[in-house]
C-alpha cells in the first residue's frame, strides 16, 4: 500500500473495480433515488394543484366581479336617468329601493325601502324614468307597499296623448298589461297610442307616461271594445324607483264645507 501510494501501481486495478461495482452502487441507490424523485414529483404536483386552484378561484372571482361591474354600471346609468326624471318632475321626489316582491301571483305589489319615518304617505305615485310604476298603498315606519299599475285593484285616470281622450286605466291582474274598459266600439283609439296621466285625481302630475295601446279587440257581441295596453315603465326591470310627493288639488265646494275652509266670496246682488 505504501508503494502504491507512491507509485500508483494499483490505480488501474482500482478503476477497474470501480467500473465493475458502479452498477451495484446504482442498484443500491435506486430505491433512495426513486423515493426522492417520487417525493419531489408529489411535492411539485401539490404545488401545481394549489396554484391551479388559486388560479381557478381568481378567475371565478374576476368573472363574478365583471358581472357585478356590468350590473353596477347598469344601475348607475339607471340612477342617472332617475335623477334626471326627478329634476324634471314638477313635484318633489324621493329615491326608494325595491327590497321585496310579493309572492301572490294574483296581486302585483312590491315593498320599497322608505316609510313614514322618511315622510312617505299613502297615495304617493311611484315612477321611474319611463313612466308610472304604481302607487303607495300601505305605509309602515321604515318601508311601504307599492301597488303596481298591472294590479287589478289599481285605477289611474289617463288621457290619450294624441287626442286628449280621457279614460280610466285598470291593471289586468293576471299578466303585465293594463286595460281600458267600458269604452265604446267606435272610440278613437289606435294601436300605438300613448297613455299619459291626466292629473285630474291629484295623485299623478299630468303628462306622465303610463302605457301604450298594444291590441284592440272589437267584438260585435259586446258594446265595448277591449283595449289592451303595455306599461311603459320598467316594472320588473330595476330596483330603484322615485316616490313623488302628492300633487295639490283645490278642494271642491263640498270638500270646503267638510274641511271648514272659507267659502269663495261672492259680491252681493243689487236689488
Amino acid at each position: 500500500m505504501a508503494v502504491d501510494a507512491r507509485l500508483h501501481y494499483l490505480t488501474e486495478v482500482r478503476q477497474g473495480f470501480a467500473a465493475l461495482l458502479y452498477p451495484l452502487e446504482v442498484i443500491a441507490h435506486s430505491p433512495v433515488a426513486a423515493y426522492e424523485q417520487t417525493r419531489d414529483f408529489i411535492t411539485r404536483q401539490d404545488i401545481l394543484s394549489q396554484e391551479n386552484r388559486e388560479l381557478r378561484q381568481t378567475r371565478l372571482q374576476q368573472s363574478v366581479d365583471l358581472q357585478r361591474f356590468h350590473v353596477l354600471q347598469a344601475e348607475n346609468d339607471h340612477l342617472r336617468q332617475l335623477m334626471g326624471a326627478a329634476q324634471a318632475s314638477p313635484q318633489p321626489a324621493k329615491l326608494a329601493e325595491i327590497i321585496h316582491t310579493g309572492r301572490d301571483p294574483f296581486t302585483h305589489k312590491v315593498i320599497v325601502s322608505l316609510g313614514s319615518q322618511q315622510g312617505i304617505v299613502a297615495g304617493q305615485a311611484a315612477v321611474d324614468e319611463y313612466g308610472v310604476i304604481g302607487q303607495v298603498t300601505q305605509v309602515y315606519p321604515f318601508s311601504s307597499e307599492v301597488t303596481l299599475v298591472t294590479d287589478k285593484d289599481l285605477a289611474i285616470p289617463i288621457q290619450i296623448e294624441r287626442n286628449g281622450l280621457r279614460a280610466i286605466a285598470f291593471g289586468h291582474g293576471r299578466d303585465d298589461t293594463v286595460d281600458l274598459p267600458y269604452l265604446p266600439m267606435n272610440v278613437d283609439i289606435r294601436e300605438g297610442d300613448k297613455l299619459v296621466t291626466s292629473g285630474i285625481d291629484g295623485i299623478y302630475p299630468s303628462g306622465l307616461a303610463v302605457a301604450r295601446v298594444s291590441r284592440i279587440e272589437r267584438n260585435q257581441d259586446s258594446p265595448f271594445a277591449r283595449i289592451i295596453c303595455t306599461p311603459t315603465a320598467g316594472i320588473e326591470s330595476h330596483r330603484q324607483i322615485l316616490l313623488l310627493a302628492m300633487a295639490f288639488v283645490p278642494a271642491t265646494p263640498a270638500d270646503s264645507r267638510k274641511m271648514n275652509l272659507p267659502r269663495p266670496h261672492h259680491a252681493s246682488r243689487r236689488p
